[in-house]
């Protein structure tokens, strides 16, 4: 009896009479299944229910852990103790607001007060506490702010925090937004002291102070690391403040609760803008240039993804290290060693909401530059990623195209972040840094031509995605990959690996091998449709370095050995890239205007 028919038998009760295409069985007991299916594997993890070992790729792996219903996913994306206080903080801000304007009663209550507390500066004015007070206004002046938020952005710009770029604006451009709206709703009057402070307009917000503070605020999050400098750098702009808020009650320009409120709304906008569109655990603050956006796997998320991982896929993660980052930029790519006898090492890729807002970004990006090459519909969830990778790796396989086997997919948090784990490839180098043959050339031609007969596309064939194992072509990364794609797209990726053969081999070489497998009028095809935008960067970057120290035009050289072929324009001007160049023109015009502005002594900087 098979051992898949004996695992079946055992879950059947006594006496059942269980008919096959051969046999008829009796079960008057189980049958005894053979140890190496029933045996447990010894693991730390908590179990439930029957858990039975298997093997996939040679690794032992334990039975799954399915989640009960209810309980938390191993990471839980919150805003935590300070981002909870600080939302609750803003929207305590909607009652202080209400009570200060809307009500005659209360609107007099928070007057007296008020003055009451304006009276004491007033008693304690002398000619040096002014001098103080005027000097520490300036911390709210307009080039004051405007030095500290051009120096912010530039500094995110050197070190290349995108994310943290756009969050510093939006935080700005809210408070400043809501102040002026406020402003012109409220119309409170300044306070009934003599004022010896400059200002202008309403008094309520206070604008002074509601700028400086989200201005020190976003300077912290978006410029120190989280920890004890962060919390320094915040003690720090706290104070500062505390400060101005004492000056312009001081000089009489400002009522307490103006101040108080202002500074609240300012901090609160910050703490929630920066951990809800840059969380420090997707988007972490280095003092280096360069750094990528790739996600932190330490702490909190590593522990989350070892509890997620043996549950899941019943392996016990020993170790977890980035590998291979400078090659991927629409992922997290890890190698994780996992138990067993010996123990093993497995590729992961973590996926995340910050990967799927980049896709859809770079999608949009190549639809205004270059047109609708193809279908490049987004994902409308970090799920239907990692289902249409897996789905799409899968598939690849089933057509004779040899990739990782994959293990499975990982929940680490719900519809926010997943693993995709498969085999590790050991001892497998990228195809330009290999020995190649005219076997090796043979074979990677073949990965194509095995592609275009099952009507599938890679769509992203560069060489950190051609790797050689055990002299035979392995094609990872099928993240981009597409079922029936354009011809166009068929005949760049020949193209794309055509590139990477003669990068080390040179054109006529490999082209004398294509004939072998292609028509000529192929070969032609996919170098009229090359350009620089199909080629991926890596291959252009080395591309460049040939030309620059051998003088070799490698894709020319292509072209030249293949049949002429009329180039293959890729510029379509569908409704849809209309509209997205129409916007994006737009908000161009926005932010030079902003500028101009800024200039003239205006703007929001």
């Amino acid at each position: 009896m098979s051992n898949r028919l004996a695992r079946r038998v055992n879950l059947m009760p006594p006496g059942t009479v269980m008919t096959t295409r051969n046999e008829a069985v009796n079960i008057e007991t189980p049958p005894e299944v053979p140890a190496e299916v029933s045996r447990p594997i010894e693991r730390g993890l908590p179990t439930i229910g029957v858990r039975r070992e298997v093997r996939v790729a040679g690794i032992r792996i334990a039975g799954r852990r399915r989640r009960p219903s209810g309980e938390r996913a191993p990471l839980d994306r919150e805003l935590r103790t300070t981002g909870r206080f600080w939302l609750l903080a803003g929207v305590a801000l909607i009652g202080v607001w209400v009570s200060l304007f809307a009500f005659p009663a209360t609107t007099s209550w928070w007057t007296r007060h008020d003055l009451s507390v304006l009276r004491r500066f007033v008693d304690i004015r002398t000619d040096t506490l002014t001098s103080i007070a005027d000097a520490v206004a300036v911390l709210g002046s307009s080039w004051f702010l405007r030095i500290l938020r051009i120096g912010t952005l530039l500094a995110l710009i050197f070190i290349r925090r995108w994310r943290h770029f756009f969050a510093v604006i939006l935080a700005i451009l809210f408070v400043q937004w809501t102040v002026d709206i406020l402003q012109e709703v409220v119309g409170r009057p300044r306070p009934l002291v003599p004022l010896i402070g400059s200002w202008e307009g309403a008094s309520h917000p206070s604008g002074p102070v509601a700028r400086f503070g989200v201005t020190v605020a976003t300077m912290a999050y978006a410029l120190v690391p989280t920890g004890r400098w962060r919390r320094r750098a915040l003690g720090i702009a706290g104070g500062l403040v505390a400060l101005l808020i004492l000056a312009q009650l001081y000089l009489g320009v400002d009522h307490p609760s103006d101040a108080i409120v202002s500074a609240v709304f300012a901090i609160a906008v910050t703490v929630v803008l920066f951990r809800w569109f840059a969380p420090e655990s997707a988007f972490p603050v280095h003092w280096k240039p360069g750094v990528t956006a790739h996600l932190d796997v330490t702490g909190a998320r590593g522990e989350a993804i070892r509890e997620a991982v043996g549950e899941q896929l019943g392996m016990d993660v020993l170790e977890i290290k980035p590998f291979g980052l400078e090659g991927s930029g629409g992922s997290t790519p890890l190698r994780m060693k996992v138990k067993g006898d010996p123990d093993t090492f497995v590729f992961a890729k973590l996926y995340s909401q910050t990967h799927l807002r980049s896709d859809r970004w770079y999608k949009v990006g190549r639809t205004i530059l270059y047109g609708s090459l193809e279908d490049e519909v987004r994902f409308t969830s970090v799920r239907r990623l990692v289902e249409y990778e897996d789905y799409i790796q899968r598939l690849m396989r089933d057509a004779g195209v040899r990739s990782a086997e994959p293990f499975g997919i990982v929940e680490i948090a719900p519809e926010r972040e997943y693993l995709m784990v498969s085999e590790f490839l050991e001892g497998s180098e990228e195809l330009t840094h290999a020995e190649i043959d005219d076997d090796v050339i043979d074979d990677a031609l073949e990965v194509i031509r095995c592609m275009w007969d099952a009507g599938l596309a890679h769509r992203d064939v560069k060489p950190a995605n051609v790797m050689l194992n055990d002299g035979r072509i392995v094609l990872i990364d099928v993240a981009f990959g597409s079922v029936r794609p354009t011809p166009w797209r068929q005949a760049v990726d020949l193209a794309n690996m055509m590139v990477i053969l003669g990068l080390r081999v040179g054109a006529p070489r490999v082209y004398e091998r294509a004939l072998l497998q292609f028509a000529p009028e192929d070969i032609g095809e996919a170098f009229a449709a090359t350009r620089s935008v199909t080629l991926p960067s890596q291959s252009r970057s080395s591309l460049a370095i040939i030309k620059k120290e051998q003088g070799v035009d490698l894709v020319e050289e292509f072209r030249k050995l293949a049949p002429a072929t009329e180039p293959i324009s890729i510029q379509r001007w569908s409704p849809r890239r209309q509209r997205l160049t129409a916007g994006a023109a737009l908000v161009i015009i926005f932010v030079v205007g902003q500028v101009i502005t800024e200039f003239t002594g205006g703007g929001f900087l």
